[in-house]
């Protein structure tokens, strides 16, 4: 989960990298949209600093955030202070009411801890969803896509800061470990050191498959979507209410 350094760093990496929030909503949107004609509403699961919210405000409708970490989501609220947003885990939350679109982007589902927990997810999300809904989630790599031993890195400046990261990504059994090292400096405070590890599940395709088939969803992936991982895109066929956990 995301604390208030790693939110701040999170907010000034993407703001600064130019990342464009609003053609990856327009893509998710328009693939919600041929499935779901007439959508009104949408929940943004994992929603983060809230930068596909506005978008999809503006291209489909009502819309909502949820997410575990609070410094994300007060960044959030300050920048979408109109937008309900609410803490929750993506595998229990319950909000008491269903959307026409539910996401799940930028591989947050890869945080689950195995396949169980997977099938929660889609299950909590098949269950704030109106009956021929859409589920949209971004899926982490594939266990055949990953690439091991992966480094990256960059400098941004954003305001008075520069943020220097760099990462380093291994395999850790059915999962990728990423270990993330920053240097912050500011003019007030001089310079910082800060790391932080990220854990998330190499699922497979079928694997995703089955878990959106479980909860009700019919899936269909889009290869190459978003950020080169695909987009998986489910359909409500099961009309029952849903139960919980």
């Amino acid at each position: 989960m995301y604390g208030a350094d790693s939110a701040r760093f999170y907010e000034a990496q993407h703001t600064a990298r130019g990342k464009d929030y609003r053609a990856e909503a327009e893509v998710v949107a328009g693939e919600a949209l041929r499935r779901r004609p007439g959508a009104s509403s949408v929940l943004d699961v994992a929603c983060g600093t809230g930068g596909h919210l506005g978008a999809f405000g503006e291209l489909i409708g009502r819309t909502e955030g949820v997410d575990l970490s609070e410094p994300m989501l007060e960044i959030a609220r300050r920048d979408h202070p109109d937008v309900p947003l609410h803490r929750g885990d993506m595998r229990d939350f319950d909000l008491g009411r269903v959307f026409s679109v539910v996401t799940c982007l930028f591989a947050s589902i890869g945080y689950v801890n195995d396949t169980g927990e997977l099938r929660a997810a889609l299950s909590c999300f098949a269950r704030h969803t109106e009956p021929g809904g859409v589920v949209a989630v971004e899926p982490w790599w594939f266990p055949e896509t990953y690439l091991d031993r992966w480094v990256s890195g960059d400098v941004v400046r954003w305001n008075d800061t520069t943020v220097a990261r760099v990462a380093h990504t291994v395999r850790d059994g059915d999962a990728s470990r990423m270990e993330v090292h920053y240097l912050e400096a500011t003019p007030d405070a001089g310079v910082r050191h800060l790391t932080e590890v990220h854990r998330a599940m190499l699922f497979t395709r079928e694997q995703y498959e089955e878990a959106f088939r479980l909860a009700g969803l019919e899936p269909e992936y889009v290869p190459g979507a978003l950020s080169g991982r695909g987009l998986f895109v489910g359909v409500r066929t099961d009309r029952r209410e849903l139960p919980k956990g």
